[in-house]
């Protein structure tokens, strides 16, 4: 999508002057070769295809989460692209790891200089005993264990500017861990080259970026949204284009749109886009139309995605006068400082044979102090620098923390996917940011605190101290989830060394097994753990990465919910320091934050959709909890809609999942119960309320049309076909002509609703023949029979048949819109006659032994199952019916599969955002003001941070006056005591109280009579529970929660907490 010709560099071997490995190893010591997948030579072929870009083809199975946020044309352009990154320290991996999950033509590291212990840091795929070797060839094998399409490779040579033009061969270079004269002649070579480049460096809590994609940079797509589309109901003289129904178009000035089907002004059809005006929510204007007729009706509009081209300066040039991007709005002044501060750093080392400032040493940072105020007296702004803030930059200088690694890391990365893919907006130029809040209140930093120690935890101890580093290793933490973000997680974790002392402890839980779509970002996961379990695989794999961790994580494949309360029990929950989500679904998330609520435990929790993320603090009786706030609830279609009125491919999809259960999940379901259910008929037939569908179901299945070879089920597909798609649409127009007018005289066909047209069968339709084999797949797979794709064998089948021609049945009613009523609501009772001879008619379940039918479960990632095959056929079929524009199987199976898209760099960069608010919560800060929430999108790219909200409190009089009460933490806890007792208690509270419940039992009423109360006054509230819901309280449980409604000292109704009766167990 870029302007930059590749054809100079594309064509080029980009394995020249490369020490190439194979594809990695995967002994974990660079050693040997590794079999790609345990594939054998099949994969070793697709590989080569991969490599040299020949395919063009994108693995869907292994990429689907990710095609679906970058798109096939995206990485395509991707599959073109050889990477350099510069520097494998913790930030480089974190690019390298991001970059060779995403899949580009080569990815080659360079890194000559020999790893250290403190790499150990943040460099999670270095081991202790790789110490003193060179990092690049160290770590190449192991990235490229992440994915077999991506080729990695060492770049040689000790000097990268000694021959620039060996950078030739690339077209997008990253640099880290570079020095600044070395950045300035590699980044301004790259810029007079054509070459794409990123510069990127963390110091401690503080981080920088900067890009330079050069000139006449094109965007294809700025934000990565789907296109907005919309039914016009009028366009006037002056070109006012308003939406029908009141729709709110949601376009902004100066999108495109492109026109059809508009009658009246049929020039605007297909013709070029038009530049809109947005003239309110449901209007927006498209200029001048006085040439184009007199509207009349109809009409869809279009948003068309227009290409943006930008240009970049160079890094010399950025220096001296720098666009700075906004990181964080309420550190408004602070990128500029950071400018200074860093060109200070490089500066600093350059006087210092490439050394850092030490750790906390005011002599070092009073001299980098000195040279930040030197560049920032010759800057053309010339900003007033925060002493504070430059000498804790010189301070932090040599720290090296995992979670800043991950945020760049993970932003660098998907700007290196811009840069040669053209999909999203660019960061332009700089982005700095730092988590100063993260430092520690709680624990001393010196000089002797913060040097180095001679261990893998020196880039931290650098930052926080020893003591804090203790305090680290010391946590209990429960990860819930080891999916994505999990994975991320985790590599943090075993970075920081968190539970790796005495008393540290990692529990670790998660139900789910690796399958090959988790491999494209879950990147703790090989290929050889397919069919492994999520949570048991992750702590191997971060055991290793820290061998410190060996026996300090307990891997668990329970889900947190209700049913394993025995297992995260009172004393479970109690033990720990910190929860931390990492769940892909809100009922897990609510549940999760409610035990963390109950408990007074503190929760980080996030999440990510595509390039969007979000992180969010909940802290024990300050902030609110996750459950405090509610999403707004899915997109849902009007029956009526799905029924006989679609006009967008999202109505059909959902018409066809639906079709998909009504054939092959709901029907098998029905007649296993009638096989297995004792007197099924006479008991839960009756309850059902639709006992006609039910046994016509039981008939249609089990009789009329059950099959019992291959044929039957091809014959029972067209007929299908024939039901769905040409007598039903026949049956509508019958009911209503496409001259049809409603009671006002209008067209009944306009608007919404799109005149359809019956189908006629063809088998040499690609789309017709899709339905047959998956309906007939589908309907073998019910009842056990041999499957078959043969289409001479299907086609024959199909040749022989006869399909008796379909007349309208008068006597057919069909509902014309969601607003009136339906006319089949009050139709005559069934023919009790009728459905007695259908029951009768029916196999008595004994004489059919052993027989079940196999109901389906529906299935999105198995490409064999014919699942998203046969709503795809089903969906455009319809489609085709209704001159809708169909949805190719990719779209069709995000859409019906409700796929959450997904792409690493997200992910990595969410996680670092965690884990920063993880330094704050190990601390115990207790100043909300110090906690963040945050929200980003990297497709645009925005970034924001905000202060947590705090919990709702409340109040109530009280014998001793107002007494102010945490709504959402707070609580009244109480003994095993009687219930005349617990009132009493309450009273002397100013509480006076006249409903209690537990669960759903109401337990006692003030205005029960006296002769009710009377018995149970004397109970425990232990018994009067059990009494009352006639149900024991489960041995594992240590207390019973008791909802109350009170009167205060005013008489007037209050809100008050629960109150947690403790047991005496």
């Amino acid at each position: 999508m870029t302007k930059r010709p590749l054809s100079e560099t594309t064509d080029a071997n980009p394995h020249k002057k490369i020490k190439e490995q194979p594809n990695g190893s995967a002994d974990g010591n660079g050693n040997g070769t590794m079999d790609v997948d345990g594939a054998g030579s099949a994969k070793v072929e697709q590989l080569k295809q991969a490599q040299d870009g020949a395919s063009g083809e994108i693995d869907e199975s292994l990429y689907s989460r990710q095609l679906y946020v970058l798109g096939h044309e995206a990485m395509k352009r991707m599959g073109s692209s050889n990477v350099l990154i510069v520097g494998l320290r913790g930030l480089g991996v974190e690019i390298a790891k991001n970059i060779g999950l995403a899949g580009v033509k080569s990815l080659t590291l360079y890194d000559p200089k020999p790893a250290r212990i403190d790499d150990l840091s943040s460099q999670f795929f270095l081991r202790p005993e790789d110490v003193g070797k060179p990092r690049a060839a160290v770590t190449a094998p192991r990235i490229s264990e992440l994915n077999p399409y991506t080729p990695v490779g060492v770049h040689e040579g000790d000097n990268l500017t000694g021959d620039l033009s060996q950078l030739k061969r690339y077209q997008s270079i990253v640099l880290t861990d570079t020095p600044l004269k070395d950045q300035l002649a590699i980044a301004d070579f790259c810029h007079n080259n054509g070459i794409y480049v990123t510069i990127t460096d963390t110091f401690g809590l503080f981080g920088s970026i900067f890009t330079d994609f050069g000139k006449n940079f094109t965007i294809g797509d700025p934000n990565g949204e789907n296109p907005l589309s919309g039914i016009v109901s009028n366009i006037d003289s002056e070109g006012l284009v308003t939406a029908l129904d009141e729709t709110r178009h949601g376009l902004e000035d100066g999108d495109f749109v492109t026109f059809s089907e508009v009658e009246g002004m049929e020039k605007l059809n297909d013709s070029e886009p038009k530049k809109i005006t947005v003239k309110g929510p449901y209007t927006f204007s498209i200029g001048d139309v006085s040439a184009l007729g007199q509207y009349q009706r109809g009409g869809l509009y279009q948003q068309v995605k227009m290409p943006k081209i930008i240009d970049f300066e160079s890094l010399s040039q950025q220096l001296q006068k720098p666009e700075l991007m906004i990181s964080d709005f309420a550190k408004f002044d602070r990128p500029m400082q950071l400018h200074c501060g860093f060109q200070a750093l490089h500066a600093f080392a350059e006087n210092h044979k490439g050394e850092f400032p030490r750790p906390h040493n005011d002599q070092d940072a009073a001299e980098v102090l000195k040279l930040a105020q030197d560049i920032a007296s010759k800057s053309e702004d010339k900003p007033e620098l925060d002493e504070k803030v430059i000498k804790e930059l010189a301070y932090q200088a040599r720290g090296d923390l995992s979670p800043m690694n991950a945020f760049y890391g993970g932003l660098a990365a998907q700007e290196v996917m811009k840069s040669v893919s053209g999909k999203f907006g660019p960061i332009k130029q700089w982005m700095y940011m730092d988590s100063l809040e993260s430092l520690p209140a709680g624990s001393p930093r010196s000089e002797e605190e913060c040097k180095p120690r001679g261990t893998r935890y020196d880039g931290n101890i650098a930052v926080f101290g020893k003591s804090f580093q203790d305090k680290i290793a010391n946590v209990k933490q429960f990860l819930v989830g080891a999916g994505a973000i999990g994975c991320e997680m985790l590599k943090n974790w075993a970075m920081l060394g968190l539970g790796t002392g005495p008393n540290g402890k990692i529990y670790v839980t998660d139900m789910d097994q690796i399958e090959r779509s988790n491999l494209n970002r879950q990147f703790l996961f090989r290929a050889k753990d397919v069919g492994q379990l999520k949570s048991e695989s992750a702590a191997a794999a971060v055991q290793a990465m820290n061998p410190e961790l060996d026996g300090k994580i307990t891997a668990m494949k329970d889900r947190v919910a209700q049913d394993t309360e025995h297992i995260f029990n009172e004393d479970f929950w109690n033990s720990l320091d910190g929860v931390t989500n990492a769940l892909d679904n809100v009922d897990a998330r609510t549940y999760v934050d409610r035990r963390c609520v109950f408990f007074y435990k503190p929760l980080l929790d996030s999440g990510t959709l595509g390039t969007k993320g979000n992180s969010q603090v909940v802290m024990p009786r300050m902030t609110e909890s996750y459950s405090s706030s509610q999403d707004p609830p899915e997109q849902s279609f009007p029956m009526c809609t799905l029924r006989s009125f679609p006009n967008r491919i999202e109505h059909t999809i959902a018409w066809a999942k639906d079709l998909f259960h009504t054939y092959f999940a709901g029907p098998p379901e029905i007649v296993n119960a009638y096989l297995t259910q004792k007197d099924y008929l006479a008991s839960a037939l009756k309850q059902s309320g639709n006992e006609k569908q039910t046994l016509e179901t039981l008939r249609d299945y089990l009789q009329a049309d059950k099959p019992e070879t291959f044929d039957d089920c091809i014959e029972w597909a067209r007929k299908q076909f024939e039901k769905q798609y040409n007598n039903a649409i026949q049956q509508l127009l019958y009911n209503f002509p496409k001259d049809s007018k409603t009671s006002s005289g209008q067209p009944f066909w306009s608007g919404p609703k799109r005149a359809p047209d019956a189908l006629k069968f063809d088998p040499s339709n690609p789309t017709h023949y899709s339905f047959i084999v998956s309906a007939a797949n589908l309907h073998a797979f019910n009842y056990h029979i041999k499957p078959n794709n043969d289409k001479n064998y299907i086609t024959s089948v199909l040749d022989r048949m006869m399909i008796p021609d379909f007349k309208p049945d008068p006597g057919v009613k069909i509902q014309a819109d969601e607003k009136e009523p339906d006319p089949n609501a009050n139709a005559p009772m069934d023919d009790n006659d009728a459905l007695d001879a259908i029951a009768k008619g029916l196999p008595q379940p004994k004489t059919l032994g052993d027989f079940r039918l196999e109901p389906v479960e529906f299935e999105k990632d198995d490409d064999t199952n014919f699942h998203i095959d046969f709503i795809t056929a089903a969906s455009n079929l319809r489609a085709e019916n209704y001159k809708i524009t169909q949805a190719d199987r990719h779209k069709t199976k995000f859409i019906a599969g409700k796929i959450i898209p997904a792409i690493a760099t997200t992910t990595a960069l969410v996680t670092g955002l965690v884990v920063l608010e993880l330094y704050k919560m190990i601390d115990g800060k207790d100043d909300i003001e110090q906690y963040k929430n945050g929200f980003v999108n990297l497709a645009l790219p925005f970034f924001g941070f905000s202060e947590p909200i705090a919990s709702p409190k409340g109040k109530y009089q009280g014998p001793n006056g107002e007494v102010t009460i945490d709504k959402l933490w707070d609580r009244f806890e109480s003994e095993d005591v009687t219930l005349q007792q617990f009132l009493d208690d309450f009273k002397k509270k100013g509480l006076t109280i006249s409903m209690i419940s537990s669960g759903v039992s109401l337990l006692y009423a003030s205005f029960y009579p006296p002769s009710k109360n009377k018995d149970r006054l004397p109970m425990k509230m232990s018994q009067l529970v059990e009494t009352i819901s006639k149900k024991p309280i489960p041995d594992h449980q240590k207390n019973v929660i008791f909802e109350i409604t009170a009167e205060d000292e005013t008489e007037e109704d209050v809100e008050i907490p629960y109150v947690m009766v403790k047991l005496q167990k």
